[in-house]
């Protein structure tokens, strides 16, 4: 590490802290759905509502962002970001015991800490883009670390969440959205004082529309959209599945289920960083693509319960490249690097968070009456494959596409000389 990058640290370490509190906001309401249904009798559809409002509000503002950038300061938009999700998990802990609408109650929290989940995701990638490197593999390595603190941060999120109510019990369950909140606040502050890097100027690289107009960044984006879809039905479900369709015990299907799938998760991020000079992120993301798709399949048809949540934990592993891969491979293509190409990529991955998990659970509400609750959600989590399998024809069709251009530069260079 070159010593200007080293000046970086602790806006790396605040990063981090970014991505776990991120992860905060997407991880710990599925760990109290199970709390949410039997207490205060939300149905899937609701439980699903919450999940679509989460990331369709992160959508928005992942859209929104790309005005706000040029309104206001990275340090204001990252600082604010951590602000309002330890407002929404503070909210999340209190509006429930206040309010007579229960469902009204949370949506309000989860539009709140949305809004700063979103915030989180379109800036802080950037900022580590832009951190000096003395490469674009040492670049793609520390996207890599910083997307498994995400990875990390859920499993501290599920263990510490899981156990607490397994010990205090499910009367408490208010007492860790509050305490999660701290971390986020505390972040806000760090983010104030912190180095931040100078960003790409939103014009370099030919600007934002520019790239709307390349194949190529197109098909990057229902890349991410796939490879949101993929992760997300997976970890939002998996605790839910585990305690109603295979009958395990909440703590036990926690830890093997979300936990154990974020363990992988992380797992895979952190080796990909480690070895990223030396991987093709196509095979990568192919690879990773089909062996998701192995793990969808497994879970919707596997009569063993062990099986199925071994399927569930091995998709952690399967997903752990597929979003900072993509963020890479577009960072190495399209040079510009401006915080509006991560804003429309973020859009496009929450677009995916929105839906995969979303279709999981209508699929699932759709199937309840017909099937029983088990095979109901087997069904929904069989209906999510469509993402992993589009992810991989997404690759095809952005490896060829690169073919096409270096045979087109060098039959000019041919004619040329």
């Amino acid at each position: 590490m070159t010593n200007k990058r080293k000046s970086y640290r602790f806006t790396f370490f605040a990063c981090y802290a970014g991505y776990i509190t991120q992860s905060a906001v997407n991880n710990l309401a599925p760990i109290l759905f199970i709390v949410f249904r039997q207490q205060y009798g939300l149905g899937y559809d609701k439980i699903s509502t919450l999940i679509l409002v989460n990331f369709i509000t992160q959508l928005a503002i992942d859209a929104f962002s790309i005005k706000l950038s040029r309104m206001i300061s990275v340090r204001s938009m990252v600082s604010s970001a951590h602000f309002l999700c330890a407002a929404g998990l503070a909210m999340m802990g209190v509006l429930p015991l206040v309010m007579a609408d229960t469902f009204a109650a949370l949506l309000c929290s989860v539009v709140v800490y949305a809004v700063g989940g979103g915030l989180i995701e379109v800036i802080i990638s950037p900022i580590v883009e832009a951190v000096p490197a003395d490469s674009g593999s040492a670049k793609a390595a520390a996207m890599s670390l910083l997307h498994s603190f995400y990875c990390w941060g859920q499993v501290a999120v599920v263990l510490i969440s899981t156990l607490f109510l397994q010990t205090a019990g499910h009367e408490l369950w208010y007492v860790p959205p509050l305490a999660w909140a701290v971390l986020p606040f505390v972040n806000g502050i760090v983010f104030t004082r912190v180095r931040i890097p100078d960003m790409p100027s939103e014009h370099e690289g030919g600007g934002i529309k520019n790239l709307m107009c390349n194949k190529a960044f197109l098909l990057i984006l229902l890349l991410m959209l796939c490879a949101g879809a993929s992760e997300l039905a997976m970890s939002q479900w998996s605790s839910l599945f585990a305690q109603n369709g295979l009958n395990v015990d909440k703590a036990l299907g926690d830890i093997l289920g979300p936990c154990l799938f974020a363990v992988l998760m992380g797992t895979g991020r952190a080796l990909y960083g480690a070895f990223a000079k030396k991987i093709n992120i196509y095979i990568a993301l192919g690879a990773s693509g089909a062996l998701c798709v192995g793990c969808y399949l497994v879970t919707a048809i596997s009569d063993n319960a062990a099986v199925s949540l071994a399927a569930c934990a091995v998709c952690g592993l399967s997903v752990a490249v597929m979003w900072p891969g993509t963020f890479s491979l577009a960072a190495s293509r399209f040079k510009s690097g401006a915080t509006s190409m991560y804003s429309v990529m973020a859009l496009a991955g929450d677009l995916g968070c929105a839906t995969g998990p979303f279709l999981a659970g209508i699929v699932c509400s759709v199937f309840q009456n017909q099937v029983g609750e088990s095979e109901a959600m087997k069904s929904g989590l069989g209906a999510a494959v469509f993402f992993p399998a589009l992810l991989i024809l997404c690759v095809i069709l952005i490896k060829r596409i690169k073919k096409q251009k270096t045979v087109q530069n060098t039959d000019k260079n041919d004619y040329s000389s």
